[in-house]
């Protein structure tokens, strides 16, 4: 509740300075981003919820983490300022995206394709 009274006032703040009722890019992003925030908060708090309903399970732990860390990723790739980061940042992000998602992949998708 905290994080979408932040998003509310951040929405606010920008929207109230000069331009009045304007917003740029640069407001946009911020506040998507904020927005996006809260939602990877109420991500890991749900993933909290079904850890510890699962007793444990190690491979639903693996499957939290890796899922969460997609959104956090997504996010960070969203509100990203290219204008502002050197090609080695966007690399770098890139690189740790495509070893998420193969890690999800190998973990998530393909156990549950075997399974079946």
């Amino acid at each position: 509740i905290w994080g979408v009274a932040d998003v509310v006032y951040v929405l606010y703040q920008r929207l109230m300075a000069p331009p009045f009722m304007l917003l740029e890019i640069k407001d946009i992003l911020a506040t998507f981003g904020a927005f996006m925030a809260v939602l990877i908060a109420v991500e890991i708090f749900h993933n909290l919820i079904l850890y510890a309903e699962d007793n444990h399970n190690q491979q639903a732990a693996v499957e939290i983490v890796l899922g969460t860390a997609l959104m956090a990723i997504s996010r960070k790739i969203i509100v990203l300022d290219f204008n502002e980061v050197g090609a080695e940042h966007v690399y770098a992000t890139a690189a740790v995206t495509l070893a998420l998602s193969v890690g999800y992949y190998l973990i998530v998708i393909r156990a549950k394709a075997t399974a079946t």
